[in-house]
């Protein structure tokens, strides 16, 4: 069962890093139709 968990960790990991290098190449339209598309989505508070 640990395993598991360190392989879910891993991949976690992983799609961070692959979605972080992504948003840094993102220009500032494309982010701010990111940051729209999230909040809408219910993935970002933006009363934070």
């Amino acid at each position: 069962m640990n395993r598991f968990t360190q392989s879910e960790d891993y991949r976690r990991d992983e799609l961070i890093r692959m979605i972080e290098h992504s948003v840094e190449n993102m220009t500032l339209a494309e982010l701010e139709a990111l940051y729209y598309d999230m909040i809408t989505k219910s993935y970002i508070n933006d009363s934070e």
